[in-house]
């Protein structure tokens, strides 16, 4: 129910948009048609016979939803050609950019997972995150420059074989890798801290036979992670598509949205939708077998809670790089404009470098720290509250982040800001919406897994009262991995701020947003890399400080909390 009432309220919405954002289709479809046709009563109103009757965006969307029952996506407004195909062929080069990607991601976060399994202990965790927190649309602009510009080894833009997959798949797969390797990372040292593994050991059963089972033993609260990040390569790959000039089909719902051509737009609306369904069917079947009739017998023995002891010189490190960058910025004028010290390399009276106006990058960077970091926070503090609450109902969650998680910032950000107007606020409302999907669903897994533990049966057994098992019990068992999954979210949450921010629909210039300073840099970062660089950097240790931190004060509390002599 809740798949189907969210699949109709985005079409829908879709359908809406030229009256949610009162502008005229006709006019819209003319300059996407003709730039240089000049828009008179006689052109639009050819404009509106060839778009239906009164263009109305009600009329017209029960006209494209009865077509579609007839297996007909409709015709585009722009064109003049057949919808289905250009879904279908821009779904069919999405689906192979997210299996490359999604392969590299996955090799990424087995190379950060073997140094757990080997060592058998965890880490802070700060390393993956910041490679989580790199920015897509800046590592493909720089493996473009790099790989493809100045070294000549791959193809820079286009589709036409394996080897332009390499860099857009590069771009894409490293910040998933470091997520993954972070989750898997994070909750394998309590499994690796089991009685069945040092019985395993001493039995003589090899490392390997031991790791493989420790995996298997983490993964099935992981798997709808791996789903959504699936998910979200395809329909989340549009600055990557737009740097590479790849013809996807999130390249294709933006450049539908940005014409108005609603025919196109609801078609490859409706292909991110109902891929994302399918992929949230596959992981939870996959979750369902990975569990095994455990989960239906209620004999699952969840693992004890193993904090991470992390030397506090890492975070202290961290926080006393970012906060010094940041207080020095704050003193200085982010708004001054040098012409004669456009794209300056770094100096005594610039210490990080100009930009392209000669403003100066170190101010830039300081003043924009608040409204990045505190937008992020909010928006991700929101996000955590929303995936704890619908994580008790796995029914309506699961339904509801499969829509949600299907669909790219930039489609709900064009929607939030033909209502809203763009800026800061809608942008972060934009955020809001599509980010608590991939925390409900963790939150969700672990529910479950709780629910069917032997221990919460024998508390049921002995008369405990629901309240008592709930509050004591399952909330304590959720909130801490969920939070430490949200706090390594908080950089990936700064950065769909941005790609919306470069887009026109979040923070608009001249304000020092470290978005907006990322996507102005990008034009030239070949000539000036230190103008992208602050930001990048600063996002990363932000990244670095957020889960570091989060390990050294659970590995604190952890140790106040044990009994002395135990």
């Amino acid at each position: 129910m809740t798949r189907t009432l969210g699949l109709v309220s985005v079409l829908a919405a879709v359908g809406l948009l030229p009256r949610l954002s009162g502008k005229d289709p006709a006019l819209t479809v003319l300059r996407a048609r003709s730039a240089e046709q000049e828009p008179t009563k006689e052109a639009l109103d050819a404009v509106r016979r060839d778009l239906g009757p009164d263009a109305g965006a009600l009329s017209l969307l029960g006209s494209w939803a009865d077509d579609l029952l007839h297996g007909d996506l409709g015709t585009s407004w722009v064109s003049g050609t057949d919808v289905l195909p250009s879904v279908v062929a821009g779904l069919q080069v999405s689906l192979a950019l997210m299996g490359a990607a999604f392969g590299v991601a996955v090799l990424l976060a087995c190379a950060l997972v073997a140094p757990v399994l080997v060592r058998q202990r965890a880490s802070a965790g700060a390393w993956p995150a910041m490679l989580a927190a790199v920015p897509e649309f800046l590592l493909a602009t720089v493996a473009l420059l790099v790989c493809g510009v100045w070294l000549g080894w791959l193809p820079t833009s286009g589709w036409q074989g394996p080897a332009y997959l390499v860099l857009p798949a590069l771009a894409l797969g490293v910040p998933a890798g470091g997520l993954l390797g972070r989750l898997v990372a994070d909750a394998l040292p309590a499994v690796l801290d089991e009685r069945w593994v040092e019985l395993w050991r001493g039995s003589g059963v090899s490392r390997a036979r031991v790791s493989a089972a420790a995996l298997r033993r983490v993964l099935p609260p992981l798997v709808p992670q791996f789903g959504m990040v699936a998910v979200g390569l395809t329909g989340g790959a549009v600055p990557v598509e737009t740097v590479f000039a790849v013809p996807g089909i999130g390249r294709t719902a933006l450049g539908a949205a940005k014409s108005q051509d609603l025919p196109l737009l609801q078609g490859a609306v409706l292909a991110l939708l109902l891929l994302g369904l399918v992929t949230g069917a596959a992981a939870a079947f996959t979750q369902r077998r990975l569990l095994g009739p455990a989960l239906r017998d209620a004999s699952l023995n969840l693992p004890s809670v193993h904090p991470v002891r992390t030397h506090p010189a890492i975070p202290l490190t961290l926080f006393t790089a970012l906060s010094a960058a940041i207080g020095w910025g704050l003193l200085r004028d982010p708004y001054a404009v040098h012409t004669t010290d456009r794209v300056a390399a770094p100096s005594w009276s610039h210490p990080l470098g100009t930009d392209a106006l000669g403003r100066d990058v170190l101010a830039r960077l300081g003043h924009g720290a608040g409204p990045t970091v505190g937008t992020a926070a909010a928006v991700c503090l929101l996000s955590l509250l929303l995936a704890l609450a619908l994580g008790f109902l796995p029914g309506v969650a699961a339904g509801a982040a499969d829509i949600a998680n299907a669909l790219p910032p930039v489609i709900v950000g064009i929607l939030v800001a033909a209502v809203a107007g763009p800026g800061t606020g809608g942008a972060a409302l934009a955020v809001a919406l599509i980010s608590w999907p991939p925390l409900a669903a963790h939150a969700a897994a672990l529910v479950q897994e709780v629910r069917a533990a032997t221990f919460l049966t024998a508390q049921r057994a002995i008369g405990a009262a629901p309240l008592w098992i709930l509050t004591r019990h399952v909330l304590p068992s959720v909130a801490g991995p969920v939070a430490r999954h949200a706090l390594l979210r908080l950089p990936g949450i700064a950065l769909a701020l941005a790609s919306l921010g470069f887009l026109g629909l979040g923070a608009q210039p001249p304000a020092p947003e470290w978005g907006l300073l990322l996507d102005e840099s990008r034009a030239y970062v070949e000539r000036a890399p230190w103008a992208a660089l602050a930001p990048a950097v600063a996002v990363a240790l932000l990244a670095g400080l957020a889960a570091s931190g989060a390990a050294y004060a659970q590995g604190r509390k952890a140790v106040k909390e044990t009994p002395v002599g135990s």
